[in-house]
């Protein structure tokens, strides 16, 4: 007895495969790095008490990961995204270091801050 249901992993069971990879190959890197990082900032930021409701989602162990994280896509792409994409998010990331020194209640040393190994110390 056959039924019409396809069995998994037939190629009927993930219809617009292609069609999801052409449109991700469609856009521009550029994008990609930018809504990557943009990302990063917002769960930093979350992270950093800096949201709605802000202590209880409190954790700056998770943000100095996504500093870290977000400092290193920074440094690594911005010759490749030009300045005008680059800026802003070495602005947020600055901005970002600096909630992150000030929420700490023992501050990280100039240089060790989350991100600071990629951006140098970080000064208001």
């Amino acid at each position: 007895m056959s039924d019409a249901t396809p069995s998994p992993g037939s190629p009927d069971e993930a219809p617009g495969f292609d069609s999801m990879t052409r449109d991700i190959a469609d856009v521009p890197a550029v994008e990609v790095i930018t809504t990557v990082a943009v990302h990063l900032m917002s769960s930093a930021a979350v992270n950093l008490g800096l949201a709605e409701d802000g202590e209880k989602h409190k954790d700056l162990d998770e943000a100095r990961k996504l500093i870290q994280a977000l400092a290193g896509l920074v440094t690594a792409s911005a010759t490749e995204i030009s300045t005008f994409h680059a800026a802003p998010l070495r602005d947020g990331l600055k901005s970002l270091q600096l909630a992150f020194r000030e929420a700490s209640v023992v501050p990280d040393e100039p240089g060790q801050g989350p991100g600071e190994k990629y951006t140098g110390p970080v000064h208001s």
